[in-house]
C-alpha cells in the first residue's frame, strides 16, 4: 500500500471507531407524565393480578357480574407441541403458559431445553372493558375440548378456549399451531356481547421478565430490547442500555412489536388493525442476576375488529433467524441487525444467502468461515491483482521520487507537484492501490455487525472456543480492562498477530513515502493492537475469520508476486515515459484535474510569498 491506500484505510477506520466509540450515548427517556405512569403496570403489579386463593360465588358475583360463574374453576394445562416447539396453554384465562423451543438450549446447559416464557418469567394481562369496569380475562376460566397432550401433523392444529355467558354471549381464543416452525395464529372473538362491553379497546399488557440464555450477563442486557413497526412501517426500537430504564409511548398505531432477546424473540402481530396507544418499557435491576430485563409491554386492540371477527392476530416465539423470519409480518426480518443502511444489502444479498448454503454442505462452522474466506478472496482476486501491480509500479518509481526529493527540498506543494507530473508521464494513477483496499472495508465492516447477530454460529463449537457466537475465553483475569474485559481471547490474540504479520510484509513491499507528515509504517502497527482491545469480547467466529482473511492475504499476494516481474514493469513505464514526451500519452481526467489543483495551489502560495515581500519591504521603507 501507499500513502494513500494507508490514508484511505486511516479514514475508514477513523469513521468506524469514532461512531462507535465517541458518539455520544442517548440521553434517558424523559420521564412520563404522572397520569401516563399512574397507568402503567409496576414491575410487581402484574405478579399480583393472579390471585392465589379461589374466590367463593358471593365474591365472585361481586367483583366480575356477569362474568362471575367464570371466576370459579379449576386450571387444565392443554400442551401442543410440533417439531420444534412445545407449547402449553391454560384454561384459565385461556393463555399461552408455556413455550419450550425444543432445538436450542441456553448457555451452559447442554441438555435442557430454552424455555422462553412461562409462568414464572412471563405474564400477560387482558382486560375488557365492561359496563362495571375492566375485567381481566386472565383471572377466568375456560373451557376447551382439546385433547390434554398432542402432537400436531398435518395442515396444523387448532386450540380454542371458550368462555360462555348467558343469553349466548361467548369469549372465544383460538390458537393455530403450525406442524413446523414458531407462528401461532391467535383469534379473539366476542359474540353478542354488545350489552356488557364499552367500545372501549381491550388493554392487553405483556411483562416478561427476561432470562439470560447467552454468556455475559452484561452483553444480554445490552442487546435486549423491544423492537416495533409502526403503522406507515417505521421500525423502531428502545434504546439499548445495559443498566439504565427505558420507556417509549408510541402516539401512532402499531403494526407488530418484539421483545428481543439477544437471539431470540417473542412478539406479538396485529393482522388487521394496527395497535393502538402502545407504550413499551424495559426496567433493569444491575443487583439482580436473575434475570436479564424487565420488558413491558403495554397495548391496545380494537374493540371493532373484536367483535366483528376480525381481531386476528398472531404469536412469533423462536429464534431471530434472518432466513424464517420474512415470513412472519412485514419489515420482520429487521429484528436481525444487519449493519448501517450502506452495508445492509452485502449481508442480506450475498452473506447471509452465502452463509445458508455453506452450512448445508459444512457442518463444522470453523471450517466453513474458512471456505467463506476463500469465495470472498476469490471473488477479490482481480481487484488484488490490480492493487500490487499498483505498488510495483511506485517501488519502481522510487529512485526517481527520491531524486523530486533531493531537487525540491522540504517545498511539499512543489514535491506533490512534481510527483504528479512523474505519475502523468509514466502513466501511473496515484489512487489504482487504493480500489482495492475501500471495495475490501465494507466487507470487513460489513462482517463486524453480521457476526454477533448470526444465530448460525451460537452454540458450535470449534477448536478450543465452545461457542463461536461468543467470545472464547482462553484466559480469565482477575480483573477488567478497558474494552478488552476480564479474560483473553486467545482468536483476538492470533488475529493481532496476523494482523500485524501483515502489516509487517506490507511495510516490505511499501515505498517509503517522502515528507509524509505522518508515519505510515508505524500506523500499519498501531490499529492491530488497538482493536485487539475491542474485539477481544466479539464473537470468536468473527476473530477467526479476519485472522484466516488476513492469512490467506499474505499467502494470496506472495502467489501473485510469483506472477508479476518488476524488469517488465519498468519497461512499460520507460515507453510511457517516452510516449509522453512524443505527445502520445493519455492523461486521466482525475490526473489533469488533481495536476490542475496543485498549480493553482502552487501559483497562490507563490503570489502570497510575493505579497507578504511587497509588505515587508512598504514596512523598511517606512
Amino acid at each position: 500500500m501507499d500513502r494513500n491506500q494507508v490514508v484511505g484505510i486511516v479514514l475508514i477506520l477513523a469513521m468506524l471507531l469514532g461512531y462507535q466509540l465517541l458518539m455520544p450515548k442517548p440521553q434517558p427517556e424523559k420521564e412520563p407524565q404522572k397520569k401516563s405512569a399512574q397507568s402503567q403496570p409496576s414491575p410487581n403489579a402484574l405478579q399480583k393480578a393472579r390471585p392465589d386463593q379461589p374466590i367463593d360465588s358471593a365474591a365472585a358475583r361481586a367483583q366480575y357480574g356477569d362474568f362471575a360463574a367464570a371466576a370459579i374453576g379449576q386450571t387444565q394445562d392443554v400442551v401442543v407441541e410440533n417439531a420444534d416447539v412445545r407449547f402449553t396453554f391454560s384454561t384459565q384465562g385461556g393463555r399461552v403458559k408455556e413455550v419450550v423451543l425444543k432445538k436450542y438450549q441456553p448457555f451452559g446447559q447442554p441438555n435442557q431445553p430454552l424455555v422462553l416464557f412461562d409462568e414464572q418469567s412471563s405474564e400477560m394481562v387482558m382486560e375488557l372493558p365492561t359496563n362495571r369496569g375492566r375485567i381481566n380475562l386472565e383471572k377466568l376460566y375456560f373451557t376447551t375440548d382439546a385433547p390434554a397432550r398432542s402432537t400436531v401433523s398435518g395442515s396444523g392444529q387448532k386450540v380454542t378456549f371458550r368462555l360462555a355467558l348467558a343469553g349466548g354471549q361467548t369469549v372465544e381464543q383460538t390458537y393455530t399451531i403450525p406442524a413446523e416452525g414458531y407462528t401461532v395464529e391467535y383469534d379473539l372473538k366476542l359474540t353478542g356481547m354488545d350489552r356488557l362491553v364499552t367500545n372501549d379497546n381491550v388493554r392487553f399488557v405483556w411483562q416478561d421478565k427476561m432470562r439470560q440464555f447467552e454468556n455475559d450477563l452484561n452483553e444480554n442486557r445490552k442487546e435486549a430490547t423491544i423492537h416495533y413497526l409502526t403503522g406507515d412501517e417505521n421500525f423502531e426500537e428502545l434504546p439499548k442500555d445495559a443498566t439504565g430504564n427505558r420507556e417509549q409511548i408510541v402516539e401512532e398505531p402499531v403494526q407488530w412489536y418484539s421483545i428481543k432477546h439477544k437471539y431470540f424473540l417473542a412478539s406479538f402481530v396485529a393482522k388487521n388493525s394496527p395497535l393502538q396507544k402502545a407504550t413499551f418499557r424495559t426496567l433493569v435491576n444491575p443487583a439482580d442476576s436473575s434475570y436479564v430485563k424487565l420488558a413491558v409491554a403495554d397495548v391496545q386492540l380494537p374493540m371493532g375488529d373484536l367483535k366483528t371477527g376480525k381481531g386476528n392476530f398472531r404469536f412469533f416465539f423462536g429464534p431471530n433467524d434472518y432466513q424464517i423470519l420474512d415470513e412472519v409480518a412485514p419489515e420482520f426480518d429487521r429484528n436481525v441487525y444487519l449493519g448501517y443502511a450502506v452495508l445492509k444489502p452485502l449481508n442480506k444479498f450475498f452473506f447471509v444467502p452465502m452463509f445458508n448454503l455453506l452450512e448445508k454442505v459444512f457442518s463444522n462452522y470453523g471450517i466453513l468461515i474458512v471456505v467463506l474466506v476463500l469465495i470472498v478472496k476469490a471473488l477479490l482476486t482481480p481487484l488484488t491483482y490490480k492493487s500490487y501491480v499498483s505498488m510495483a509500479k511506485m517501488r519502481v518509481l522510487t529512485p526517481e521520487i527520491n531524486e523530486i526529493k533531493e531537487r525540491v527540498g522540504d517545498d511539499m506543494a512543489k514535491m506533490q507537484s512534481e510527483q504528479m507530473k512523474l505519475y502523468q508521464q509514466v502513466g501511473v494513477s496515484p489512487l489504482s492501490g487504493c480500489i482495492p483496499v475501500l471495495a475490501t472495508m465494507p466487507i470487513l465492516m460489513s462482517l463486524f455487525f453480521l457476526f454477533p447477530n448470526l444465530i448460525e454460529l451460537r452454540q458450535k463449537p470449534f477448536l478450543w472456543a465452545s461457542d463461536l457466537s461468543t467470545y472464547d475465553s482462553f484466559i480469565n483475569l482477575p480483573f477488567g480492562l478497558p474494552f478488552a474485559g476480564d479474560h483473553i481471547s486467545l482468536f483476538t490474540i492470533l488475529m493481532t498477530a496476523s494482523s500485524l504479520a501483515y502489516a509487517w510484509y506490507n511495510n516490505q513491499m511499501t515505498p517509503a513515502q517522502p515528507n509524509s507528515p505522518i508515519n505510515m509504517k508505524a500506523m500499519a502497527y498501531i490499529f492491530p493492537l488497538m482493536f485487539m482491545f475491542i474485539l477481544n469480547s466479539f464473537p470468536a467466529g468473527l476473530t477467526w475469520y479476519y485472522f484466516v482473511s488476513n492469512v490467506v492475504t499474505i499467502a494470496q499476494q506472495q502467489l501473485i508476486r510469483r506472477f508479476v516481474n518488476e524488469d517488465k514493469i519498468r519497461v512499460v513505464l520507460d515507453e510511457n515515459k517516452k510516449k509522453f514526451e512524443r505527445g502520445e500519452g493519455k492523461k486521466s481526467k482525475f490526473q489533469d484535474m488533481l495536476q490542475r489543483s496543485l498549480q493553482q495551489a502552487e501559483e497562490a502560495k507563490k503570489k502570497a510569498e510575493e505579497a507578504q515581500k511587497r509588505a515587508d519591504q512598504r514596512t523598511k521603507k517606512k
